[in-house]
């Protein structure tokens, strides 16, 4: 509701958000929720454009931690369950956790609105901010980021070529490993006990976790629009901040002084092959759920009926 005189107060203070013009009367203004400074329609357009952006950043950033953090807590638990060795240490998950992750979700905030922002309905004040579609989503990804970092970890020591091939069940059974020369079926070639506790398959563990959680920060530009339609050049900062994530993830890898402190070793080019080969079904994982959240029925408007909105040019607006 918009008005400028003092018949207009009453509607304005009854409205769900009543406009006052900067021109009007102190009791208009006293009245209402907002006041159009410049008596220019074309600001309420871009105020709620602007408005609808910040929400939609505020659950950009809330989508891309939380399934993060699904990813690392999965990851620990799986390992523990099937009883192999730690694929992470305390020290990895609080460099993810606090260098890795807060630049890409700090730069989330300064996403531009989605081409079709001013094309949705109102959202009704009873909606929750995360509904049971996107907290399936926020699930899905977090489970995949945790299950292919263990798959990456247990692969590198059952597949990788510069591996040690050991099968599943050593792997998952290597606390039995100092009995194996004695018991009934021992290993053939012998095993030395000492891989399982080797900082060369951790690093290759963290370096999918970063990489992983990196896509995963493009997947989270838009909620709904493709890579294709919302490319990440639109967000520079989101680009810097990648960038730099890697940067320091390169730093606690090839400087040798920090090797020990995180617990890590250079990984050569076919373990980042392997990082690249698991990490980058994330985006893929994404869009399809993308596809699907495009796809389903429109929402239905507060006001009982479903609406169709059209995003109309601000310099019409004006007129």
């Amino acid at each position: 509701m918009t008005g400028d005189g003092v018949n207009d107060a009453p509607a304005l203070k009854r409205a769900n958000i009543g406009i006052a013009m900067g021109s009007g009367t102190a009791v208009a203004k006293t009245a209402s929720d907002m006041v159009l400074a410049d008596d220019n329609f074309a600001t309420i357009v871009a105020a709620v454009e602007e408005g609808r952006a910040i929400f939609s950043n505020t659950k950009a950033f809330i989508r891309y931690l939380i399934s993060s953090n699904i990813g690392e807590v999965a990851c620990i638990f799986l390992t523990a369950a099937l009883g192999m060795p730690e694929s992470l240490v305390p020290v990895q998950l609080l460099w993810v956790n606090l260098v890795t992750d807060g630049l890409p979700a700090t730069a989330l905030s300064f996403n531009p609105p989605d081409d079709n922002a001013m094309r949705q309905p109102p959202r009704p004040l009873s909606e929750p901010f995360i509904d049971g579609p996107l907290a399936v989503r926020y699930a899905i990804i977090g489970l995949y980021v945790g299950v292919a970092t263990v798959a990456g970890f247990a692969y590198w020591f059952t597949g990788f070529s510069g591996g040690p091939h050991v099968s599943i069940y050593q792997l998952t059974h290597f606390s039995q490993c100092p009995s194996w020369p004695n018991g009934e079926h021992p290993p053939d070639p012998p095993i030395d006990c000492a891989i399982f506790s080797d900082v060369r398959p951790r690093t290759v563990a963290l370096s999918i976790l970063v990489t992983i959680e990196m896509f995963n920060a493009l997947n989270a530009l838009s909620e709904k629009e493709s890579l294709l339609c919302f490319p990440p050049w639109r967000n520079p900062y989101l680009l810097g901040a990648l960038a730099l994530s890697f940067a320091q993830h390169f730093a606690i890898l090839y400087i040798t002084s920090l090797n020990g402190v995180f617990g890590v070793v250079p990984i050569s080019m076919a373990e980042w092959q392997l990082v690249l080969v698991v990490s980058l079904p994330v985006i893929a994982l994404d869009e399809v759920m993308k596809l699907l959240a495009r796809n389903s029925k429109s929402r239905v408007s507060p006001f009982g009926s479903r609406a169709s909105y059209v995003a109309v040019p601000l310099e019409d607006k004006a007129h």
